[in-house]
């Protein structure tokens, strides 16, 4: 009799523990619809572009688009954030400049990391001239974090 006293105490205490992550998992953030300028999202995706290499740039601008044309502009909300070498992309003069342009006016937001942009500045004596589309964010890393946290899929082309 002890015996099933026993096992019916630790099968409750583990019902007991259970259950209160279960009703976490149904009401936590990742079941909240993240914030955005677009209301009618239903997608949300933050673009990772920390390396300076053109293939990567343009595999970052190709997804946008693609996802654009799949699910339409008003149902995915796309921010790209680049920090690191990755800030190339944003540069004024780069050879993507006119993509990054297009994609802005279909709503894709393009975030440059602040901390960068000042390491720059610290190293070379001028701040490198920006794409003026390109949202100026205090720390790359952070903005994805931030946005990760509010329920945006966070992808590495």
């Amino acid at each position: 009799m002890k015996r099933r006293d026993l096992l019916l105490f630790f099968c409750l205490a583990a019902v007991g523990q259970a259950a209160p992550g279960m009703v976490r998992a149904q009401t936590g953030p990742s079941h909240r619809k993240p914030e955005s300028d677009k209301p009618f999202a239903e997608h949300f995706l933050a673009l990772q572009l920390s390396d300076s290499d053109p293939k990567k740039e343009r595999l970052v601008l190709s997804v946008a688009s693609n996802l654009l044309k799949f699910y339409g502009t008003d149902k995915i909300a796309i921010n790209v954030v680049a920090f690191g070498p990755g800030i190339d992309l944003l540069r004024e003069e780069n050879q993507y400049r006119a993509l990054v342009d297009s994609l802005v006016t279909q709503g894709v937001r393009f975030d440059v990391c602040g901390n960068t942009l000042d390491t720059i500045e610290r190293e070379t004596g001028r701040r490198p001239r920006i794409n003026p589309h390109a949202i100026e964010i205090e720390a790359g890393v952070e903005r994805l974090l931030t946005l990760a946290e509010s329920g945006y899929t966070i992808v590495r082309p």
